[in-house]
């Protein structure tokens, strides 16, 4: 009988418990969209258990095909280096044990999406777009590529109605949430919302939002968390990396 791969979420961790409580939560929405599919969720520090602790369970259990899913939003340390690393570690310990990594999740129309959501959710109304500007709120990284990537997604919600999007980082990167935010209101912007473009709460999320009311934003969006935009994306990451593996065991000889 097939089995499909199992599905392993690998998020950061944090000290701050609403973080594993968030992607737990994700993690559930995905089992609820694809019944059967086994979905683990690991962490790469504080919280357990540990990506290498449940890769070293599965192989235990007998487990023989894995995909592996960044459970991030743009390709940067974690998701070039020290994922790979903890990956190719269990594949040493478990030759048996075939594991694939997944994409990262951003950028996807779908992020997009689920930031509307949280921004409705917040009290915006679709009549609102032309007079709110929009900070597009990240963590914040020192990889040049990440940082393209979030003023790219920012030009391209730009023209989807809002009066303007600027991208604000809460660490690593400029400018910070509340001087965006203060760009924004001294060309004369009516109405300002923060978007956090961050899946989970925690500290960076918890700077974002002390920014927006430092800034003096008119609006505050929640965290991306288990927005069933993202459970779908998680999906549709999961079956790319699925689909790969089996067109690459097909080709094999037999």
């Amino acid at each position: 009988m097939h089995h499909p791969p199992v599905l392993l979420v690998i998020a950061h961790g944090s000290r701050d418990p609403r973080h594993a409580a968030t992607v737990h939560a994700l993690s559930g929405r995905v089992r609820s969209l694809r019944p059967g599919l086994r979905v683990e969720t690991g962490f790469l520090d504080f919280n357990a258990p540990s990506v290498p602790q449940l890769l070293d369970r599965l192989a235990l259990e007998g487990a023989r095909d894995v995909v592996a899913l960044p459970l991030l939003l743009s390709r940067a340390f974690h998701a070039k280096t020290d994922i790979p690393a903890v990956l190719h570690e269990a594949s040493a310990r478990h030759p048996l044990l075939r594991i694939r990594q997944a994409d990262v999740l951003g950028p996807s129309p779908l992020l997009t999406g689920a930031l509307e959501r949280r921004l409705h959710e917040a009290g915006l109304r679709p009549g609102d777009r032309p007079s709110t500007g929009v900070v597009l709120a990240s963590a914040g990284s020192s990889d040049p590529e990440a940082i393209a990537v979030i003023a790219d997604i920012a030009r391209e919600w730009r023209h989807t109605g809002w009066c303007a999007v600027r991208p604000a980082f809460a660490s690593a990167s400029l400018p910070r949430t509340e001087d965006a935010v203060r760009e924004l209101r001294a060309e004369g912007v009516r109405r300002i919302a923060v978007a956090p473009y961050v899946i989970a709460p925690g500290f960076l999320p918890d700077r974002i939002a002390a920014g927006a009311r430092e800034g003096g934003a008119d609006v505050l969006a929640g965290v991306l968390g288990a927005a069933p935009e993202l459970a779908r994306l998680l999906l549709r990451r999961y079956d790319r990396a699925a689909a790969v593996r089996r067109l690459t065991s097909l080709a094999r000889p037999a």
